[in-house]
């Protein structure tokens, strides 16, 4: 439209939503950007701790190094390791007994290795028959043979499925080794060999139980280098 001399032009209704909607556009993102820089400081604090759990482990390295040398030493002796664990530390007792079945970095013969969180036909029937404190005690009973190692998983060490299972262990001539957390609970104190992680956050727990886990691994992979 001309008015004196100007060429005016006034936005359209298309014109106009575009404008709105690269508006919303650009608010979104500042906001998500604000999210995401909230999220990323959230992060860095999650990662310094977990960090800071893991390398309060190296006070206890001889201990560590006492638990890989005595797996290391049954599994030598023709014997086996069992795990066991609730939750997510089932699956890390799970995780263990696979990698020494397959492997973990290397190739090597496979070594026994039973998870007693593995079988949910054995864990329900034992629950359903006996209770859910025998779930793995009964187990070791059956599985159990002098000279094997059982590897326990416990963030708290309060699960009541546990403590049978060490005396069940006793019994049954298998050493036994605990890894804890949030000062060890009932368990503490149990075990023949054990660690207990420093802190109450669970998760921060898990996460160190992965690295011990790992370095057991990885101290029998190196024995049994060339076999």
């Amino acid at each position: 439209m001309l008015h004196g001399g100007w060429y005016l032009q006034f936005p359209t209704r298309a014109g106009m939503a575009l404008q709105h909607a690269a508006e919303d556009a650009g608010w979104r993102d500042r906001r998500m950007d604000s999210s995401a820089a909230a999220e990323a400081r959230l992060a860095a604090k999650a990662l310094e701790e977990s960090a800071r759990t893991i390398l309060s482990l190296k006070r206890q390295s001889v201990a560590i190094a006492r638990i890989c040398l005595a797996v290391a030493s049954a599994l030598r002796s023709g014997r086996k390791v069992l795990t066991a664990g609730n939750g997510g530390s089932a699956s890390q007792a799970m995780h263990m007994a696979e990698e020494f079945i397959g492997r973990f970095r290397h190739n090597r013969r496979s070594l026994p290795a039973v998870s007693l969180a593995a079988d949910p036909t054995a864990l329900t029937c034992i629950a359903n028959d006996f209770g859910f404190e025998q779930v793995f005690a009964r187990q070791v009973e059956g599985l159990g043979r002098r000279g094997d190692v059982m590897v326990i998983f416990s963030t708290s060490g309060r699960s009541v499925n546990l403590m049978p299972a060490i005396e069940a262990a006793r019994k049954k001539g298998v050493r036994t080794v605990c890894l804890l957390g949030k000062g060890g609970g009932p368990l503490a104190g149990k075990a023949d060999y054990e660690i207990i992680v420093p802190g109450q956050a669970t998760e921060r727990i898990q996460e160190a139980h992965e690295v011990i886990l790992h370095l057991i691994l990885d101290a029998v992979e190196r024995i049994y280098a060339g076999d």
